[in-house]
């Protein structure tokens, strides 16, 4: 793990970031995600995935659930990508809608402000089945906000997805100074937006297809058509259209819809962006230098995943670099453990905040194995108040009970969680707990005795 130590001032940084959008169409998930991923990919490690999925199979009792700690999916993207150094940072489930947040260790002290929020729009907005789940935060001290919808079907209900969609973004995010979804510095879109290819016929669509002249097609998409029309959607941003229409296929194949109805394939499975500041500036390009730019966002590939066959849909991803100049240079934060931890004796964490941090009572240090989920995924903690030792104006020190200490020891860090910020704003180095040695000396006693007690003669019995 890289250094959890200051963010410089001034100095631009690049993010990676990979998003997925995929209509899994109830589905349990598939084996493998090594290629949707991209985790066998050459240059550096992404720092941020963003996995937005609809029609997740759904128990009624909890669609409107944002703790998917027991959904199928969640737990299966948490199994592949906390080994890697990924803790799942945020999640918000509404019915067959989901959206997860995974980030490197090293970025959480710099992560503040997580929100989410769901926006219902199926059935006069009484029902979760179409609608927006909303993650925002600031990210370095740039707010950036990623919006998963699921947008009405059938080719006629154009105006029906445009009309659901300004809704979403006329939503609201509880809490003070949050600001609304355009505000944001920058707002990724994506999901099943259920946009079709108008006027052509199936046989034109298919002949196209197959011919990979996919550009025959993008004037008549009908999200291509609005974003001409509808000045909100002039602002988003999408890379090119260069891979198949993602909707519908038969399962298991890369055959489109050989039902009875023969959909018409269609690019519904999109992911777009927006830049706050290249917005404002757009009309007055001439009085805006590089220099003032403090984010950008470069799309570095926009593709489709055709290996995938346990719904209609193909999943889409798009591999993005978010470059910054972080706003936030010091974690608010910085804590290590004191000597050698093991469960023999009582532990100390020494910490220490930048002179500002608003603490709470109910701040706690967690322990966590290096490999954790997420925030409430620890082995124990310490409340920072209750379980003080000692306070000076630089340091102070908590300790921990020999008894909450793993036995096995192994590989552990340590990470302070703000009542106040609602998320993790220290995080300490790896570092090694010593396994108990009276236990593991007691546990070789007794296997020596369980040894000696067995009967020596076992060949013996071979002779009856």
């Amino acid at each position: 793990m890289e250094p959890a130590g200051p963010a410089q001032r001034g100095a631009v940084r690049e993010l990676r970031l990979h998003l997925v959008t995929w209509n899994v169409g109830t589905a349990s998930p598939p084996p493998d995600v090594t290629s949707l991923l991209q985790l066998n990919s050459l240059g550096p490690t992404m720092d941020m995935y963003v996995i937005g999925l609809q029609e997740v199979n759904s128990r009624i009792t909890n669609f409107l659930s944002d703790l998917a700690f027991d959904d199928p999916w969640s737990i299966f993207f948490m199994t592949v990508l906390s080994p890697l150094g990924y803790i799942k940072l945020s999640s918000v489930r509404m019915q067959g809608l989901l959206l997860l947040v995974f980030v490197k260790h090293v970025h959480l002290p710099f992560i503040r402000d997580i929100h989410t929020h769901y926006t219902r729009t199926g059935l006069y907005g009484y029902w979760g089945n179409k609608g927006g789940v909303t993650v925002r935060m600031s990210l370095y001290g740039h707010t950036i906000c990623f919006m998963n919808c699921h947008l009405p079907a059938h080719i006629e209900n154009t105006e029906q997805r445009l009309d659901d969609f300004e809704k979403i973004l006329e939503m609201q995010f509880e809490g003070e100074n949050i600001p609304s979804t355009l505000d944001h510095d920058v707002l990724f879109w994506f999901g099943d937006l259920n946009f079709r290819i108008a006027d052509y016929g199936i046989h034109f669509v298919r002949e196209s297809i197959n011919n990979k002249r996919y550009n025959l097609l993008w004037e008549k998409d009908q999200l291509n058509m609005a974003k001409k029309k509808e000045a909100f959607l002039q602002e988003f941003i999408e890379g090119p259209l260069q891979f198949k229409p993602t909707y519908k296929f038969d399962l298991y194949s890369d055959v489109y819809d050989t039902s009875e109805k023969k959909r018409k394939p269609a690019w519904t499975d999109r992911i777009l962006w927006r830049v706050k500041n290249l917005c404002q500036h757009a009309s007055k390009e001439d009085e805006f230098s590089a220099e003032e730019q403090t984010i950008s966002v470069t799309l570095n590939n926009y593709i489709s995943h055709m290996s995938y066959g346990i719904s209609d849909h193909k999943p889409v991803t798009g591999t993005f670099g978010l470059e910054l100049k972080p706003l936030l240079s010091d974690p608010l934060v910085m804590l290590n453990p004191e000597g050698e931890w093991s469960a023999e004796h009582d532990v100390l964490i020494s910490y220490s905040a930048v002179p500002e941090f608003p603490s709470s009572a109910w701040d706690w240090i967690g322990l966590f194995k290096v490999a954790f989920r997420h925030v409430n995924d620890y082995v124990t903690y310490a409340w920072v108040e209750d379980d003080e030792i000692s306070s000076n104006k630089d340091r102070k020190q908590v300790y921990m009970s020999a008894a909450e200490i793993p036995d096995m020891g192994g590989e552990f860090l340590l990470c302070y969680y703000s009542n106040n910020f609602q998320s993790i704003v220290g995080i300490s180095q790896p570092f090694q707990i010593q396994p108990n040695r009276a236990l593991m000396e007691k546990d070789l006693t007794q296997e020596e005795n369980s040894w000696m007690q067995k009967p020596d003669n076992l060949e013996s019995h071979d002779e009856f």
